[in-house]
């Protein structure tokens, strides 16, 4: 089992940097931030741009994956986000991970955009997917769609490893996570503990029929889950973790994803319970 750490762009670069370095040297496998304008969670919070923070973070460490959890369609164009995903492949030596997801539509919104039932921001996502699987894979590449378009967009210079790793909780987006991306990414809400796990489970149970039904390898196949979406923080406590940790082993999932503890909330927590985790999982 994989775990990773959500960094917040919440914080200027000199409070951001010492964290995202803690990141690796407390032996996490993976690092993340949301890519958002505003995020719902912290509204009124000073906010950072993704990539330039992924690129910095490319900087100061050396072994630790870095990721998008996750980039949406709400305010980025295909084209242009891959030409950000050959840079950030690039300096940090490939350690880049593009999480994808619908998202919310707070950040359309901003730039002015209509409002969109969730059935056009799910058709809108997946045609985003679709156009950056090709661009992963060609050059000179024309598209007309609903939502995007390209002409003659190049690719050069040619990075075809960076996994798409794609989010999805409802049956539907379960289902083309399974069939187009190279993992699967999914935050679910619930109530209960008993109602978050058995979410997971029907979520489990529809990734690998159709892992099947593609004839794609589904012991191969990358899961992440947010185990901050269950009742409460994750880093609670350790013993908190360890329980949510043995939930997703038991479903199946390779990785899991908790966030760096903050002051207040959301994710309200103290960072001793997370390097006590990391030093747990360093024993193991």
């Amino acid at each position: 089992m994989r775990v990773g750490v959500v960094v917040l762009p919440d914080q200027p670069w000199t409070e951001a940097a010492p964290r995202w370095r803690a990141v690796e040297q407390l032996g996490f496998d993976h690092a993340w931030t949301y890519d958002h304008l505003v995020w719902g969670g912290l509204p009124d919070s000073p906010w950072y741009a993704a990539m330039p923070t992924l690129a910095a973070a490319a900087t100061v460490t050396e072994r630790v994956s870095l990721g998008t959890f996750v980039a949406s369609p709400n305010f980025r164009h295909p084209v242009a986000l891959w030409r950000e995903v050959q840079a950030l492949d690039d300096l940090s030596g490939g350690r880049f991970l593009l999480g994808l997801g619908t998202g919310g539509d707070r950040d359309a919104e901003i730039l002015g955009g209509p409002p969109l039932a969730v059935g056009e921001r799910v058709e809108r996502f997946q045609e985003f997917t679709d156009l950056l699987v090709r661009l992963r894979a060609e050059d000179h590449v024309d598209a007309t769609g609903r939502w995007y378009a390209a002409r003659d967009a190049r690719t050069l210079p040619a990075v075809r490893s960076v996994p798409l790793l794609v989010a999805g909780n409802g049956p539907r987006s379960v289902r083309y996570a399974a069939r187009t991306g190279d993992g699967w990414v999914t935050a679910p809400g619930g109530d209960t503990d008993a109602a978050w796990v058995e979410g997971l489970r029907r979520s489990r149970d529809v990734l690998e029929a159709t892992l099947e039904a593609s004839g794609r390898d589904a012991a191969a196949f990358p899961r992440y889950l947010s185990v901050d979406t269950a009742p409460g923080f994750a880093l609670d406590s350790v013993d908190r973790f360890e329980e949510l940790l043995g939930v997703a082993d038991g479903l199946g999932f390779t990785d899991v994803v908790t966030h760096w503890p903050r002051a207040e909330a959301p994710y309200a927590g103290s960072e001793r319970v997370l390097e006590q985790v990391a030093e747990r999982l360093r024993g193991r």
